[in-house]
């Protein structure tokens, strides 16, 4: 990270995987309502652990990007083994990288054990993941107390989101809602990774007042004064909320298309609430039994119209 393409690759990755569950989700709730459970990861036809693969490699590079790809970091270690504090976020992202390998790395083998038996340590692991990458977030070495981290404060809401969606997962597998709200944050995440890539480290796109500036061998948004930031920061938000609501816009457009196509025959009707159903079987069993009184009522009159009644005159 700390360059366009440290956040828009790393982000394009968030948002295929997230894109991949999203899809599988809604595909195996419209196929099987009754009997849906999610799953921690998605195997394909061909090839059963293609996004684990695509996972440990995409990780694998973003960790060679951070440490020895690029011309500047070539060098992430002094010659006494020490980090440099300009390296510092190098290695920090190289953290969140490694964790996410681990998670597929081991979800591979709890697979080949006993795919029955894997889904809550799987889950688990991804929850350990995205947790670690919610901390370093949070603890990140570099200033993130301007334009840089407003971006990221939205976005460690976002990983939140994914956080406490997957450790509720464990306990509520049936649950759709949970699983379509874990692929939809995560999908999310990469879309805010993305922006970030091109509003932090593209110059047309800088905001009114703000410039780049090189700090400790990566370039940076500073403000001039104080009324450039506060609405530099406030344009953040405002971009945050946007794409917030195209996001959810799509997501939901793309669960009624894919419920269209894979759940044609099913007819939905309005669920009514607890407390109108309750009524409701309240009314229908005392119409019931005032039914069945009525019957009682009208055998006893019959039973008594039989029966001779001597009258003494």
């Amino acid at each position: 990270m700390g360059s366009l393409v440290g956040h828009v690759a790393p982000g394009f990755g968030f948002f295929i995987i997230g894109l991949w569950h999203l899809f599988n989700q809604i595909k195996l709730h419209a196929l099987h309502p009754n009997h849906y459970k999610s799953l921690p990861w998605f195997p394909t036809s061909k090839l059963r652990y293609l996004e684990l693969f695509l996972i440990m490699g995409g990780s694998s590079l973003s960790i060679a990007m951070e440490l020895f790809i690029s011309p500047e970091r070539h060098q992430p270690f002094d010659p006494d083994g020490t980090i440099p504090s300009n390296h510092l976020h190098n290695i920090e992202h190289s953290s969140m990288a490694m964790t996410f390998i681990v998670y597929a790395a081991f979800a591979i083998v709890l697979d080949r054990i006993g795919p029955k038996s894997q889904y809550g340590l799987t889950q688990l692991l991804g929850a350990m993941a995205f947790g670690q990458e919610l901390l370093l977030f949070h603890l990140h070495s570099t200033d993130h107390m301007n334009v840089e981290g407003e971006f990221h404060l939205l976005l460690q809401i976002v990983i939140l989101v994914t956080l406490t969606t997957i450790l509720m997962g464990i306990g509520l597998p049936k649950s759709f809602l949970v699983s379509y709200i874990r692929s939809l944050s995560i999908l999310f995440q990469g879309v805010w990774l993305i922006v970030m890539g091109f509003m932090l480290w593209t110059p047309k796109l800088i905001f009114k007042g703000c410039f780049m500036h090189l700090e400790e061998g990566h370039y940076v948004v500073r403000c001039m004064g104080e009324a450039a930031l506060h609405r530099a920061k406030s344009l953040v938000n405002i971009q945050f909320s946007w794409y917030l609501i195209g996001t959810t816009i799509f997501a939901v457009s793309f669960y009624l298309f894919l419920l269209r196509i894979y759940n044609r025959n099913v007819k939905y009707r309005p669920l009514r609430k607890e407390e109108e159903l309750e009524e409701l079987e309240d009314v229908e069993s005392h119409k019931k039994s005032k039914l069945d009184e009525l019957k009682i009522h009208m055998h006893m009159g019959k039973a008594f119209a039989a029966v001779p009644i001597d009258v003494e005159r």
